[in-house]
């Protein structure tokens, strides 16, 4: 079974969540991402773990033309839903269905991490992307500057599986650099940037919090009640007087240009 199979299947189990209460409060990140990116008029983008299409809903209202994949096959067809005419396909990052050069910028908002193997990955986004473009990587800064991963390790990491292998730091400074240029790719920039991501009640930020595929993971291992009762605690710091949750995040990206 593939990395698209396993992770398709946990993240697409709560896909219309995922729509409706999670990306509407990540737009402010999708919208620093393709600005920083380089998305505008005439541009060709693809979105590698593209969700159910927030982040190239903005980019088409850019002027970018828009295509897009996902490892779920419920989250591409909400995806469709949004953009008909964009080509929107579900499988593997690491075995994308896309031509040579066919991209003009590769973007990978927190994604890239979640591929059996990136470096095979991120060298499929510079196969697909023209050699006068570049691959945009997203993740999270440093963990103590992200409330919402903090909220969710809090609740989760009990309640979670073991995990055989640790992920990378890709927050810290170099290292995704590194596996760039082992697949390929020259870096060409990179920063940090502040941003909140907020949802109107506790009621919504949890159902956001519940459509992730980490978090289903969780009910399968130690129980949806258990967990819910783990997410409400955890978010209680971040729930503001009008009753909004607000969580303040730090994002890193970094830019790479392909070796040809």
């Amino acid at each position: 079974m593939g990395t698209a199979a396993i992770q398709g299947e946990l993240w697409g189990a709560k896909a219309r969540d995922w729509a409706e209460a999670q990306e509407p409060a990540w737009l402010p990140v999708f919208g620093a991402a393709m600005a920083l990116a380089g998305v505008g008029q005439g541009r060709r983008l693809l979105d590698i773990g593209c969700g159910t299409g927030g982040a190239l809903v903005i980019a088409r209202d850019r002027g970018a033309e828009v295509s897009g994949i996902d490892a779920s096959e419920a989250f591409v067809a909400i995806a469709r839903e949004r953009l008909p005419d964009a080509q929107i396909e579900a499988g593997e990052m690491e075995e994308l269905p896309f031509a040579d050069g066919a991209f003009d910028i590769v973007t990978g908002i927190n994604s890239f991490q979640f591929a059996g193997d990136m470096i095979r990955a991120l060298g499929e986004a510079a196969r697909v992307c023209d050699s006068g473009g570049s691959v945009f990587m997203l993740v999270w800064g440093q963990r103590d500057r992200c409330q919402l991963q903090l909220a969710a390790i809090r609740a989760l990491g009990p309640l979670l599986p073991p995990s055989p292998v640790p992920p990378p730091p890709l927050a810290e400074p170099g290292v995704i650099e590194g596996l760039l240029r082992k697949a390929g790719l020259t870096p060409s920039g990179s920063g940090v940037f502040d941003e909140t991501i907020a949802f109107p009640d506790s009621g919504t930020a949890l159902r956001a919090f519940a459509s992730a595929g980490m978090v289903t993971r969780a009910e399968r291992h130690s129980g949806a009640h258990k967990v819910r009762d783990a997410l409400a605690d955890a978010i209680k710091p971040y729930i503001r007087g009008d009753g909004q949750v607000v969580l303040a995040n730090q994002f890193r990206w970094v830019k790479a240009v392909p070796e040809f």
